[in-house]
């Protein structure tokens, strides 16, 4: 398997770099879909004179820092979008993944539950690590060592995220029995009119009228969902390593991941958009 022959000859076992610069195209798109969407919803107006989040921010830096974050802020959004599309199809791909990386890292400055920036930061790491990534949507294929590290810590990356996960969940004995899904469905579904950003989910009203009920079957089904998740979680990393399994993986990781998007689409689109392009560096 060439990963673990990557790790055996200290990284120096051949590769596709094309692996990589395809992650590139894909991990700039979804860049690009997270900062669009984050100008929206109240996102461009943040730190307007006399705001919450500007009162906040004032609160946590003081007054002139916030007043210098306030000033940067819509300046910082433009640029970094325009670097993100510029990653995919642009002929400086590290300079524009530099920018784009220092646009994502602002959102840790304001947002309370970071995690989708860690994330894109971790996996954004990566790319810059690589010797190769290539220029616009052109893609090399052949053999070099150039990317060889950069793919392989990658998929160490997904593969604790996937593991770490599952790991979290087999510790929640809520999670574990199907009533944290079970009530995260059936409070949805009673206060979703009332909501203020509707379309930050997107769970099907199928799934509403007949698993939402908190009843005992509901229960049981959402732990038969809870058990799947997990050993999915778990199972997935080596599957995509293995050539003969790696297909079905990436239709399982696919389903895994669209089912996680409908719960928060807006929120988990840069984590499910990310570890699925991950998927291409799991192959040499």
């Amino acid at each position: 398997m060439w990963f673990f022959d990557a790790l055996a000859s200290g990284f120096q076992h051949p590769t596709d770099p094309g692996r990589l610069q395809w992650f590139r195209i894909l991990f700039a798109t979804v860049l690009t879909a997270r900062f669009a969407l984050s100008l929206g919803q109240g996102g461009w107006d943040r730190f307007a004179p006399a705001s919450l989040s500007l009162h906040l921010a004032e609160q946590r830096f003081g007054p002139r820092r916030a007043r210098l974050l306030a000033s940067i802020y819509r300046p910082a959004l433009i640029l970094r979008t325009i670097a993100a599309l510029a990653l995919a199809a642009g002929p400086v791909p590290r300079l524009s993944l530099l920018v784009a990386l220092a646009g994502a890292a602002m959102e840790l400055l304001y947002l309370k539950s970071p995690n989708a920036v860690r994330y894109t930061l971790l996996t954004g790491t990566c790319l810059l690590l690589a010797g190769n990534l290539g220029h616009g949507l052109r893609v090399e294929h052949g053999l070099s060592t150039a990317n060889t590290w950069a793919q392989c810590l990658l998929v160490l990356i997904t593969t604790d995220i996937y593991w770490n996960s599952a790991w979290h969940k087999l510790r929640s004995p809520q999670f574990r029995s199907g009533l944290y899904l079970a009530q995260w469905v059936h409070t949805y579904a009673q206060v979703r009119e009332q909501l203020p950003y509707r379309r930050q989910y997107a769970v099907p009203g199928l799934v509403r009228r007949h698993s939402g009920n908190l009843t005992v079957r509901d229960v049981r089904l959402w732990h038969a969902v809870a058990a799947t998740v997990i050993t999915a979680e778990i199972a997935l990393p080596p599957a995509l390593l293995i050539e003969q399994t790696m297909p079905y993986a990436v239709v399982a990781g696919i389903a895994m991941h669209a089912a996680f998007t409908c719960l928060k689409p807006r929120q988990l689109i840069t984590f499910s958009g990310l570890t699925l392009g991950t998927y291409v560096a799991f192959t040499a």
